[in-house]
């Protein structure tokens, strides 16, 4: 079984970015192995992410072939979780974005890519982040990407519609119909949609999906004996089964099977699935 030693830490992202940042992470990966790829899994969330990397190649299988990435890549919302794939020890800045708000943010085009390329002037960043994170001065490597990302969002005219949206999604965690989310917004539903699809590629009710989802992963994640019909309940599927076909739809298993894995997770210090738990307001 495949092992692995996790540093994480995360960072609010600055007021002036608090409508297009949801937070700024550090993470530090070290496998057994030296020799051979050891894999890592991301399950779908809400959210948008630019890494950087560094140490390690960071590769994909793809088609069947292992492909490495460039850093940095953006892992834009899944359907489906990814496998990742390393040696040794790798360290990564992650910039976890709203997925309605980076591509104008980035001046990007939307798209439904699940990891992308990311072809923009960001990428200058690499080679002063390296350098940065080879001498352990993470903070201030941070601070570089945070002065990045403050000048780029005062260029940047964020649609009021879409954050007004986004944030009563977020209130929500998923739960509500689009039609509350529009009145939120003070749109029409067909305005609101066709606006959320431009900025971010997918529909509102695309992402309230994920970020409901997201919502029971990480409740199980945390507290795998919590009760899947409670949880049903509690955050608006119809039923128990409901939520099991939509758990599995992102996750590729169902409610109870990954409750049993962070359950063995719990118990043993070795991980052989590692995901992301953010911390909602």
């Amino acid at each position: 079984m495949e092992s692995f030693m996790i540093e994480h830490q995360e960072f609010e992202s600055p007021e002036e970015l608090s409508d297009t940042i949801k937070c700024f992470w550090y993470n530090i990966r070290r496998s057994d192995s030296k020799e051979e790829l050891s894999g890592f899994e991301v399950v779908p969330d809400g959210y948008a992410e630019i890494i950087f990397y560094f140490g390690s190649d960071c590769s994909i299988s793809c088609d069947g072939n292992m492909q490495v990435l460039p850093s940095p890549f953006m892992i834009g919302l899944l359907n489906h979780p990814v496998l990742f794939y390393m040696k040794d020890r790798l360290d990564i800045i992650g910039i976890r974005c709203f997925p309605w708000a980076v591509f104008d943010l980035l001046g990007l085009p939307s798209n439904k890519k699940g990891v992308r390329i990311v072809e923009h002037p960001i990428v200058e960043l690499q080679s002063i982040l390296n350098t940065f994170v080879q001498e352990g001065k993470i903070e201030e490597a941070l601070t570089c990407i945070k002065e990045y990302f403050l000048n780029a969002r005062s260029q940047v005219a964020i649609d009021t519609m879409l954050y007004k949206a986004g944030a009563a999604m977020r209130e929500a965690g998923g739960t509500v119909p689009v039609s509350r989310i529009a009145d939120a917004a003070h749109a029409t539903i067909r305005t609101l949609e066709r606006k959320f699809k431009h900025s971010s590629g997918y529909s509102v009710k695309d992402v309230s999906g994920l970020m409901r989802f997201e919502r029971v992963r990480n409740q199980l994640w945390l507290y795998p004996d919590s009760n899947i019909a409670s949880l049903a309940y509690d955050l608006g599927y119809t039923d128990q089964s409901h939520l099991s076909k939509e758990f599995k739809r992102y996750s590729g298993t169902s409610p109870a099977a990954f409750a049993r894995k962070a359950m063995k997770r719990k118990e043993s210090i070795n991980q052989d699935f590692i995901t992301f738990i953010q911390n909602r307001k």
